[in-house]
């Protein structure tokens, strides 16, 4: 995998009344990938974007892109697939990190292709980008308790006892990130998918 860029794009909601919300888990881990590259967040130059440049700690070969829409998430599409002509870059180097619904609490998920399953982020993603053929790395949320509405479940915050294991499950999803560059889906899933 010498010298490819790769995007990573963590799918998310811009601004502070959406930073702890469980549909950012996307940004969080993101925070903590650029964090691990020692990297700072800038504008890029369509302003959409924020982004970080580097390598991946330890890997020389492998340089990364790692995005975060400056748009809500149902608007994400069209900025990281602007990102991505101006990168040169294919889908399938592209890794959406994202929550998900449909796994328990605490639960990750490493997999490339697949529908939206009604995630706003993926879909517009989907749709911008003409095709679903690129990886994600997915953090089980749950399903919401009772009848609540999944829309308003997915913008509130953690409760006490789930804020406790999110720095754990971030760290892994960052993890299951620089593995799949390193190794490859196949080993990654091996390793990952609990």
């Amino acid at each position: 995998m010498d010298d490819e860029v790769w995007l990573i794009v963590g799918l998310g909601n811009p601004g502070a009344s959406y930073a702890e919300t469980r549909h950012n888990l996307g940004y969080r881990v993101a925070d903590l990938l650029a964090e691990r590259m020692t990297g700072s967040w800038r504008s890029h130059k369509n302003r959409q974007v924020d982004v970080v440049e580097g390598r991946p700690d330890g890997q020389s070969g492998t340089r990364v892109v790692l995005a975060r829409a400056r748009a809500y998430m149902n608007e994400t599409g069209g900025p990281i697939s602007s990102l991505m002509r101006f990168y040169k870059i294919p889908t399938e180097r592209l890794v959406a990190i994202h929550d998900e619904l449909d796994l328990p609490f605490g639960t990750l998920r490493v997999k490339f292709s697949g529908g939206d399953n009604g995630h706003n982020g993926l879909r517009s993603l989907r749709l911008s980008l003409g095709t679903g053929e690129f990886h994600r790395v997915r953090l089980g949320i749950g399903r919401p308790p009772g009848r609540r509405d999944p829309a308003d479940f997915v913008l509130s915050n953690f409760t006490v006892v789930e804020r406790a294991d999110v720095p754990m499950a971030v760290d892994q999803a960052a993890d299951a990130v620089e593995t799949l560059l390193t190794v490859g889906l196949s080993i990654t899933q091996s390793r990952f998918n609990s």
